[in-house]
């Protein structure tokens, strides 16, 4: 683990706002892509994975558990300003900041306990973040489309968050594979050689 920095928490605590803030922004967006319904959230979200997967190997599950006790009632905070102003509907961004924050440590909840075991068994770096951009991804989704627009004001999400949630959650996991895994293994290099050169100094 790399060495906690008094500033560790607020800088993660910021990153992780920026994310999930951003997702909320334009999940409430839709659009066609290769014919399927999806929203523009799809190509933001997957780095919420990366974040939590690189915060829990890095710092470790105590500062991971203090980023989501400060951040769950923020990224709500923040979702429900970002969406009511787009949607000038009180009670769409109410749910969907609800259902973000919910989804949001849900997933992180899930990555700190069940894929810890997978990172302390195996040396490959690439394990762990790969089976919790696969199962995380699937399980977030779905709990953040039904408890945003089950039976929502917003009568286009309301119809089609099936449908959607099933091609937000394909595109999600093929991007977090194919691109932000990849980042995840430069980023995870950069600070294990940052922390080899302190420790060296």
């Amino acid at each position: 683990m790399i060495a906690k920095s008094p500033n560790i928490l607020i800088y993660l605590i910021i990153l992780h706002l920026l994310i999930t803030t951003t997702s909320n922004a334009l999940v409430v967006l839709p659009i066609t892509f290769l014919e399927y319904k999806i929203t523009w959230a799809a190509f933001v979200f997957p780095l919420v994975v990366v974040a939590t997967d690189l915060t829990v190997r890095l710092v470790g599950k105590r500062i991971a558990q203090k980023t989501i006790t400060y951040t769950y009632p923020l990224a709500i905070i923040f979702s429900i300003l970002v969406v009511y102003i787009e949607k000038d509907s009180i009670n769409i961004a109410f749910r969907v900041g609800f259902a973000s924050a919910t989804a949001y440590s849900l997933g992180i909840i899930i990555d700190i306990f069940a894929f810890q075991q997978i990172r302390n068994n195996y040396k490959a770096w690439w394990i762990a973040p790969s089976i919790s951009t696969v199962i995380s991804n699937f399980i977030d989704t779905y709990t953040f489309f039904f408890t945003a627009f089950y039976k929502s004001k917003d009568k286009f999400m309301s119809e089609n968050w099936i449908e959607i949630a099933f091609n937000q959650t394909l595109l999600k996991i093929f991007i977090g594979i194919m691109f932000f895994l990849p980042i995840y293994g430069f980023l995870l290099n950069l600070f294990l050689r940052i922390r080899i050169n302190k420790n060296k100094n």
